[in-house]
C-alpha cells in the first residue's frame, strides 16, 4: 500500500474541508437529552443498514457467492472483503452473542427507548418485494435518510467495485467528535443502561471499523484502482459526494432536534 501513499494523501487532503464540516456540524451541540439521542438514532439507523448493503455488494463483486463456486482473480481483495464482512456481520454484543452491527444498533435503540418501528417497516417492506420508494413511504422515512440511502444504492447500481470501495473507505467514516462521546457518557451516568449499548456500539466502531477495517479498506481500494488515474479521480469524486450526503443527514437530524 506504500506504493499508493501519495494517492491517498491527495484524496485525504481534498476531503479534509468536508470532513471538518461533518466533525464541526452543529448537530452535536444540540444533542443533550435522551430524546435527542433517540431522534439521532432513528435517522442514523438507515445509514447503518445501507452500510451493510454496501458491504455485501462489495463481497458479491470480489468473491464468488454463487454455486458452482469458482475462485475470483483478485485474491488479496477477496481476503480483505471477507475479513471485513466477518467483523461487520458477525461481531459480538456486551454478552458475547454474535450479531451484525445493524442488529447491535437495533438493540441499542431498544435499550434507550428509540422508535424502531420505522426501520422495521422499511426492511420488512423490502423483504416483501416492495420497491425502495414504496418502502420509504410505508416506513414514513424522513427525507434526509431517504436521500442518504438513495445515494448509496445509486453507487451500488453502477456495479463498479472501485466506487463501492471508495464510498466504503473514504465516504462512510462517521467522524464523530470526542464531544459527542462525552455527551453519551454523561447521559449514561445520569440514566444507567439507557445508552450503554449505544456507547458500546460507538466504541466498537472505533475499535473495529476505525482501525483494523480502515487499513483493510485502504488496501482494497488500492488493489481495485491500481495505476488507473481515472479510477483514482472517480474515487475522490464519489467519496466527496458521500461525505456531503453525511453532512445532509446530520442536518436532517438537527432539524428534528431543534
Amino acid at each position: 500500500m506504500e506504493l499508493y501513499a501519495s494517492r491517498f494523501e491527495t484524496i485525504n487532503t481534498a476531503l479534509d474541508s468536508q470532513r471538518q464540516r461533518i466533525i464541526q456540524h452543529p448537530v452535536y451541540k444540540n444533542i443533550r437529552t435522551i430524546e435527542d439521542i433517540q431522534m439521532f438514532m432513528e435517522l442514523h439507523v438507515y445509514a447503518v443498514w445501507d452500510f451493510m448493503s454496501l458491504l455485501k455488494s462489495l463481497q458479491m463483486h470480489l468473491t464468488c457467492v454463487s454455486v458452482p463456486w469458482f475462485p475470483t482473480e483478485d485474491r488479496d481483495s477477496r481476503y480483505l472483503i471477507n475479513e471485513i464482512v466477518v467483523g461487520e456481520e458477525s461481531d459480538i454484543d456486551l454478552d458475547g452473542n454474535r450479531l451484525s452491527h445493524f442488529e447491535l444498533y437495533l438493540k441499542a435503540m431498544d435499550a434507550c427507548g428509540a422508535n424502531t418501528a420505522g426501520i422495521h417497516r422499511f426492511v420488512n417492506a423490502l423483504k416483501a418485494g416492495k420497491t425502495m420508494e414504496d418502502a420509504f413511504t410505508i416506513a414514513e422515512t424522513p427525507e434526509a435518510a431517504r436521500e442518504f440511502v438513495r445515494f448509496t444504492f445509486r453507487v451500488i447500481e453502477q456495479q463498479e467495485p472501485h466506487l463501492l470501495a471508495a464510498v466504503f473507505t473514504f465516504g462512510r467514516e462517521d467522524l464523530i467528535p470526542d464531544m459527542f462521546h462525552s455527551i453519551i457518557e454523561d447521559i449514561d451516568k445520569q440514566l444507567p443502561q439507557t445508552v450503554s449499548l449505544f456507547k458500546y456500539y460507538l466504541d466498537r466502531h472505533i475499535e473495529i471499523d476505525g482501525d483494523h477495517h480502515s487499513h483493510l479498506a485502504l488496501q482494497m481500494t488500492a488493489n481495485l484502482c491500481g495505476e488507473d488515474d481515472k479510477k483514482w479521480e472517480e474515487v475522490l469524486e464519489v467519496s466527496l459526494e458521500c461525505l456531503k450526503k453525511r453532512e445532509a443527514l446530520w442536518s436532517g437530524v438537527l432539524e428534528l432536534c431543534s
